[in-house]
């Protein structure tokens, strides 16, 4: 499992993009700040139809690091798993660092 920083590249199901509202600075991840589990995601540019219950428009995540903390805080992984709202899609994490792995 890699950890997610600030810079990696998050989308929900219909390709919005998502990007953490807040960042931990305690810990660094190639230069950038990683991600706890607490932070909500907001995403821009999905493109669900308004008629459909969309677009989604915040995430939170609800399964990251289960050994490694920060700040008292699980963080965010490529492999947890998060939810859109009003949606309930998933987010998906396209691309993030590779140098750090965490449990």
């Amino acid at each position: 499992m890699l950890l997610v920083a600030q810079g990696s590249s998050v989308v929900c199901a219909h390709a919005g993009q998502a990007q953490p509202s807040t960042t931990n600075p305690r810990v660094l991840l190639s230069g950038q700040p990683a991600v706890s589990l607490a932070a909500p995601w907001l995403i821009s540019a999905c493109p669900f139809p308004p008629n459909s219950g969309g677009p989604c428009v915040t995430a939170a995540w609800t399964a990251g690091t289960t050994r490694v903390m920060s700040m008292g805080q699980p963080l965010v992984v490529n492999t947890g798993t998060a939810t859109c709202v009003p949606t309930g899609v998933p987010l998906t994490v396209v691309a993030t660092q590779v140098r750090v792995q965490a449990q």
